[in-house]
């Protein structure tokens, strides 16, 4: 009807009066609430020209036929604000809930404290931009990597809205691990029955403060915990040494933010892959808490030992499956022993992860005789790996089955499998990632080092007893201010942008027991030759003794790795990135050069450099500039001075 409609009045059908009567009928009923009127009702939406109005034969407009839809708003809460985890630094994206300053129901004044915020910089105080009450807290303390933009709480205005929070939940919040502010799905879980002892943080045990492995270098994902340096029930002052973390780069020790006692240790010593943000210990404020929490666990270890028994049929089959193994060898009578010390702390289950439970099947590996190395004795990839049977067992096996004592005997003491130390993975990572990544190319020079060793030689007559410069000093010095006349081979890949670095921050490659470390000359360009030695020697005192400080070998801008004194003489590293370049310098030795004397030739001390480019950043003829400025100043070091 209103295509018939519309097309008479696009006609100009003047004068019909059924016309005029059936436009005002159907604009009657549009203004009246949009309900359908007669057998001519349509949809709304199904006009007969879209956007625009129909028009009298006149050409006047007639009046809207059509009712505004305003949405409502259904909601049987007060007002209310939502509070967010914010950005607390550039680099964070997760935080975890350290501490509430506020209560449910207490009123925060404009710039309070409501919470403190650990993040992956530091523990910062977020205070409130307004006047308000807090009327429901929905992420708990302790809570961790709670991600940035998550409802940690519920803000009202008016006190008496806080009742109406009472039972409030949010479903982004339940995305937080532990979901403390939701307690009926916990109570409704079928693990309490297995695992009474654990309970939530802060349920039933006094004040007390969980500390939590915090990421003590940029690339840091995982610790070791490699020893505690305070036992259980001991007194903590506020910069004591609790434990020593081995971290991506170092051994580094974890001091205490605050006094307290060590109420319980919850990662043993030697725990290994300790991911950031795991609940190291418990410490309280009395001596009398401490009885308390000889039982307690933290949610996330009971997570791990949810997951280690999350599938309980596989532990019998793998349990059988080495007791079908050992039919061959039955007259051993110290295995048996093994065993039975074994399985009473494991209470009869023994914790492993699938992995290690799948090697063990296919090597026959009876899992009561592997000692778990794990959180709670688990047996882990490496346990098995390193698991060698005992030395008891092939006796018996001789007088019974000679055969196959002596296959089984071949492979002990062929090979030993060295654990990867954390420093060592990292290492391999970013040492392909380097070689994967970055298109590196080479670039060599031999360089006359004959007026160094003099002015070497010289200064050393100068200089008090405890200082002895060395070429290494020289080269240190040499190289920054190449870096200034050269600021290209200065910089650093950002993905985004090239960072043109304006101080030269000189890492120096030491060799460790450990692996490789860079520790970093601060200012080279800046600094003189002595106050080079010194933090050399001192930088690789530490490296050596596992005592560097994070920011001591984080960042740098220009790598040095010195390979001389071991007689190499010449080689080429891989670049460090971000850095774009990286000096390998190699030994010196005596060759004949050209001379202007009686003979035409001269011996001189010569040195082998290999300069590493990220041909992103620094191209070849830029290389080049470089490398000759270095010669230059290493042939004639009094313009250093310049």
């Amino acid at each position: 009807m209103w295509r018939v409609l519309a097309r008479r009045v696009a006609r100009g059908a003047a004068g019909a009066p059924g016309l005029m009567r059936s436009c005002r009928a159907l604009s009657a009923a549009g203004a009246g609430g949009g309900a359908a009127v007669g057998v001519g009702a349509v949809p709304l939406g199904r006009g007969p020209a879209w956007g625009s109005p129909v028009r009298r034969p006149g050409g006047l407009p007639l009046p809207p036929a059509w009712p505004r839809l305003v949405p409502r708003r259904c909601c049987s809460l007060p007002a209310h604000q939502k509070v967010a985890l914010p950005a607390l630094s550039p680099t964070m994206q997760m935080g975890t809930i350290a501490r509430w300053e506020k209560k449910e129901g207490d009123k925060i004044g404009e710039g309070e404290l409501i919470a403190e915020v650990e993040t992956d910089k530091a523990t910062v105080g977020f205070e409130s931009l307004e006047e308000c009450y807090l009327a429901k807290i929905l992420v708990p303390e302790g809570t961790r990597d709670v991600p940035i933009g998550a409802i940690i709480c519920i803000t009202v205005e008016k006190p008496e809205h806080v009742d109406a929070f009472k039972n409030y939940t949010l479903d982004s919040a339940a995305s937080a691990p532990p979901a403390a502010s939701v307690p009926p799905p916990q109570a409704a879980a079928p693990s309490p029955p297995t695992q009474p002892s654990p309970e939530a943080p802060g349920s039933s045990y006094p004040p007390h403060m969980q500390v939590t492995l915090p990421a003590l270098s940029p690339t840091m994902t995982m610790g070791t915990v490699q020893r505690w340096e305070k036992k259980v029930g001991e007194k903590l002052n506020e910069g004591d040494l609790l434990a020593e973390i081995e971290t991506d780069k170092a051994t580094i020790g974890f001091e205490v933010q605050e006094e307290g006692y060590l109420a319980k240790i919850l990662v043993p010593e030697g725990t290994r892959d300790v991911p950031l943000g795991t609940a190291l210990c418990i410490i309280v404020e009395k001596v009398s808490d401490i009885p308390a929490f000889a039982d307690y666990q933290d949610t996330a270890v009971t997570d791990m030992k949810a997951q280690a028994a999350a599938a309980p049929p596989p532990p019998p089959l793998v349990v059988a499956t080495p007791a079908a193994a050992p039919p061959p060898q039955p007259a051993v009578p110290s295995t048996p022993a093994v065993p039975t010390a074994g399985p009473p702390p494991r209470k009869g289950r023994i914790l492993v992860s699938p992995l290690a439970k799948k090697m063990a099947a296919e090597k026959g590996i009876d899992l009561a005789q592997v000692k778990g190395t794990g959180p709670d004795g688990r047996i882990t990839k490496k346990d098995v790996e390193s698991f060698v049977p005992p030395k008891v067992a092939p006796a018996p096996a001789l007088e019974a089955v000679p055969a196959a004592a002596a296959v089984a005997a071949a492979p002990v003491g062929t090979f030993t499998d060295i654990p990867i130390s954390n420093i060592r993975r990292v290492i391999a990572q970013r040492l392909m990632q380097s070689k994967q990544t970055i298109p590196h190319y080479y670039l060599s020079v031999d360089i006359n080092m004959g007026e160094v060793l003099v002015l070497r030689k010289e200064l050393n007559q100068e200089v008090s007893d405890n200082i002895k410069l060395s070429v290494n000093d020289f080269i240190i010095k040499a190289s920054a201010l190449a870096c200034l006349k050269v600021p290209e081979a200065n910089s650093s890949w950002m993905d985004t942008v090239i960072r043109q670095n304006h101080v030269v921050d000189v890492s120096v490659a030491v060799s460790t027991p450990a692996g490789l470390i860079t520790p970093i000359v601060f200012n080279a360009h800046i600094k003189g030759l002595a106050s080079i030695s010194k933090d050399v020697v001192s930088l690789a005192t530490k490296a050596r003794e596992g005592k560097l400080q994070p920011h001591e070998f984080q960042g740098g801008t220009f790598t040095i790795s010195n390979l001389g004194m071991y007689g190499i003489k010449n080689f080429s590293a891989i670049i460090n990135p971000p850095q774009a370049c990286i000096l390998a310098v190699g030994s010196s030795e005596k060759r004949l050069v050209p001379a202007d004397n009686e003979k035409g030739f001269d011996v001189a001390s010569v040195m082998s450099v290999t300069l590493s480019c990220d041909h992103r950043v620094v191209d070849g003829a830029v290389g080049a500039q470089w490398l000759a400025e270095f010669k230059n100043l290493l042939e004639k070091p009094v313009t250093m001075l310049l």
